[in-house]
């Protein structure tokens, strides 16, 4: 009796390693952006574009990709997307204006967006090869890299702009790029296909395109005189549910989303967990520096508490595919992270305020990890890359509620109070993310 094949662990390097680019990218910026805002001139409702564009970017990139990786398969879609990361990270590195960093940031989302739905088709397909179960340890080391590196991302960068300036942040993908295209092409299978190449849908990612991107635009500024974009919004949301409910092979099957109430509270979850998560992670760190008054590399520094105890709980907690326990301890936690942060001010103690981190690390490391692994079961294995896509773009849209939020809250700046008003906001979320996880309970 021949012995059963093992999960090919080759596999893991690469894939972990692309995973890593979209959250480095999105979360080293945290502590880059006043020093770029110096560099050009410019105030930070400028450099709130280099949040949004790369935030856009991947809101959309990320299901179109994914849906790409299905048809075309993960090796091909993450390659061209490495390249990608690679040739934008040059030109950030050397962008003359502003705008011209922008684009780099759109470009850099666009390409860190093929990695994690390639990685998750990947995983599917491995083990479908190998005849196992959901490899639990490979899904956490997916998690880790995604949500946990997220963290790392402000002390990182911190200790780069240390070193020489805002323009290592962006010059560190080069490297990065150029690793995962040689361990790519050496070990990721050729050809591992979900779905036939059957006529792209090109209305229905048209029209998502436009439904987020309006969605998106408003979010970041909503005011009354901008009316016509959650009126666009819908209209194109409308118009988008009639296509795809017609559509053969439609960019995102509606029917089976509609069917499972499961699925849907795994994406509800996702956005309001990231909501809290990029709520702490840009608007604490926008705080250390300017209410606070700690330098960029001391910000980040502080950090690194909150991305230990999130990379402590993944692993803790990784090995077992159970998600329940993780999903009510994870809101929870997220729960004391907001009423912790009301009471910090300018006199609290360095000691405190690195004790804040480790609170919010936790409920970070367990929502993401859960449900990544509720993902994983509860999708369409034909659809994998396209359900994970469109998981990370649960991630993006909570992150840009949560820059909202900042802006209204921030208008005068990083204040104390400010902050306290975001920590109100946050403990809304952590209920209604309690209440969503405790109607629909996974295992």
């Amino acid at each position: 009796m021949s012995s059963p094949e093992r999960f090919d662990r080759r596999l893991i390097t690469p894939l972990l390693l692309g995973s890593t680019l979209n959250p480095i990218n999105s979360s080293m910026l945290a502590v880059a952006l006043v020093p770029i805002g110096t560099a050009f001139g410019v105030p930070p409702s400028q450099t709130a574009w280099l949040i949004t564009g790369l935030y856009l970017a991947t809101a959309v990139g990320q299901p179109v990709l994914g849906w790409l990786v299905d048809i075309f398969g993960p090796r091909t879609l993450f390659l061209l997307g490495a390249a990608l990361v690679g040739a934008a990270g040059l030109l950030a590195a050397f962008a003359p204006t502003l705008g011209v960093l922008v684009v780099a940031r759109i470009l850099l989302g666009i390409g860190t967006s093929a990695a994690y739905p390639a990685a998750m088709s990947v995983v599917r397909s491995e083990a479908d090869r190998t005849g196992t179960e959901t490899p639990a340890g490979v899904l956490s080391g997916l998690s880790l890299s995604r949500q946990v590196i997220a963290v790392i991302g402000p002390t990182l960068g911190g200790l780069l702009i240390g070193i020489g300036g805002w323009h290592l942040i962006f010059t560190i993908n080069v490297p990065l790029a150029l690793i995962c295209i040689v361990l790519g092409v050496l070990w990721l299978p050729r050809s591992s296909r979900t779905r036939g190449a059957g006529g792209l849908d090109y209305p229905g990612i048209a029209l998502f395109t436009g439904t987020l991107v309006a969605s998106m635009l408003f979010l970041m500024a909503p005011q009354v005189s901008r009316w016509y974009l959650p009126v666009l919004a819908v209209l194109l949301g409308a118009a988008f549910v009639v296509v795809e409910l017609r559509v053969l092979e439609p960019f995102i099957d509606l029917r089976i989303l509609a069917g499972s109430r499961a699925l849907i509270a795994t994406y509800t979850r996702q956005v309001l967990a990231f909501i809290g998560a990029y709520s702490f992670l840009y608007g604490f760190t926008q705080w250390l520096e300017e209410g606070r008054g700690l330098s960029a590399s001391h910000a980040g520094l502080l950090l690194l508490p909150l991305s230990l105890a999130a990379v402590l709980v993944t692993l803790v907690t990784g090995r077992s595919a159970r998600i329940r326990g993780k999903l009510v301890a994870g809101s929870i936690l997220l729960l004391v992270a907001a009423g912790a942060q009301l009471l910090v001010g300018r006199s609290t103690p360095i000691w405190m305020l690195a004790g804040l981190g480790v609170i919010a690390g936790l409920p970070q490391g367990l929502n993401g990890l859960a449900n990544q692994t509720a993902l994983y079961q509860q999708a369409d294995p034909a659809r994998i890359g396209a359900s994970a896509g469109l998981l990370s773009t649960c991630v993006y849209v909570g992150a840009l509620i949560s820059a909202a939020a900042q802006a209204r809250f921030f208008r005068h700046g990083a204040t104390t109070a400010g902050l306290h008003q975001l920590a109100v906001f946050l403990l809304v979320v952590a209920g209604l993310h309690l209440v969503v996880t405790l109607w629909k309970l996974p295992r």
